[in-house]
């Protein structure tokens, strides 16, 4: 969609330095621009970059300037840029068309501009929101339910009884209430605990490719407003997520484990079962949190197990230093 310079500078509130016509219709980084291309410097010491480029408009911070170019000088630029970025790539609305292989059963709900691609399957009670997309070969269960303006891409689960909120945006592959695992072990075999309850997704939730969210056992999980969840994670039983906390690919959560609000969750971390990570926390990649273990509101933890940044980093040093300890020892002892 094409915008002008101008236009972009009223949407996100940046101060325009320049030409207010230019249009623009893409975003790109300063090396691979052309002058149609929106780019963005978040320090001073990048503004050389934008000068080189061949974009013709700049967002970056206050007080930069970059000779040759229009500005849109921002407080937080790279959020200035993603703002634009998303309302100049945001996609032309589509012909609500529901293709003639879909299977829908009478008593679902299909509301008003929704678009079904090939081969989908909507089962009994199902519910889908206004202006939402279902990609082909999609699979909505019993009772699942979508919110308005909701988009699945192609071949994702929704297995009975889920629901999710408006905005939501689930990518392919994703598995949403499959049961938990849970098994108790008795009279010689293991028997599967009850995989009774629910998954709740919020409001403006986006779901990465190939990820899973299991039900609760005897709850449900939730996953709050404004989450973004990678590609590859699994969410297990009963887990809450708390509000625009966001989880890196190849993290496990252990059921009914609690992740607060604003958390940031790095790439492979392993958080076992009941565990807490208060609002405002960060996890290191491949930090793994003990059983029952709780993650204070606004620390950073790194390692496993997982443990405040500082002691891990000082820990870490002097591991790197055991071959060296242990040849001083070695020579220590010879001289004895």
């Amino acid at each position: 969609m094409i915008r002008t310079s101008g236009e972009i500078a009223q949407f996100v509130g940046a101060e325009l330095k320049g030409d207010s016509s230019l249009e623009l219709s893409g975003v790109a980084s300063p090396e691979h621009a052309g002058a149609g291309d929106l780019i963005y410097v978040d320090s001073p010491r990048h503004a050389g970059r934008a000068q080189a480029s061949a974009a013709l408009v700049v967002v970056a911070p206050a007080g930069v300037a970059v000779p040759g170019k229009v500005v849109l000088a921002a407080r937080d630029p790279k959020l200035a840029f993603a703002k634009a970025a998303a309302w100049i790539l945001k996609e032309p609305e589509r012909n609500a068309v529901i293709h003639p292989t879909v299977i829908v059963s009478p008593s679902a709900q299909v509301g008003r501009n929704v678009s079904i691609g090939p081969y989908a399957v909507i089962e009994d009670d199902a519910k889908i929101g206004a202006g939402s997309t279902i990609g082909a070969f999609c699979f909505l269960g019993r009772g699942a339910s979508l919110g308005p303006d909701c988009r699945l891409h192609p071949r994702v689960t929704l297995y009975s009884g889920v629901r999710l909120g408006s905005r939501v945006e689930v990518h392919s592959g994703v598995v949403i209430g499959s049961d938990g695992f849970g098994y108790v072990f008795g009279e010689g075999r293991q028997w599967k605990f009850p995989q009774a309850g629910g998954v709740e997704i919020g409001d403006d939730v986006e779901i990465g490719a190939n990820t899973a969210i299991d039900r609760g056992s005897l709850e449900t999980t939730r996953i709050a407003n404004g989450v973004k969840i990678d590609n590859l994670v699994q969410i297990a039983h009963n887990v809450q997520i708390g509000e625009h906390s966001v989880v890196a690919a190849q993290t496990g959560v252990s059921g009914s484990s609690v992740i607060g609000k604003r958390v940031v969750v790095a790439g492979q971390v392993g958080i076992a079962d009941h565990c807490h990570v208060d609002d405002g926390a960060v996890v290191g990649a491949q930090a793994g949190i003990p059983t029952g273990k709780t993650i204070r509101k606004g620390q950073t933890v790194w390692g496993t197990p997982a443990r405040p940044l500082d002691r891990f980093k000082h820990q870490y040093a002097a591991f790197s230093r055991l071959p060296e300890l242990a040849e001083r020892v070695r020579r220590l002892e010879q001289e004895r």
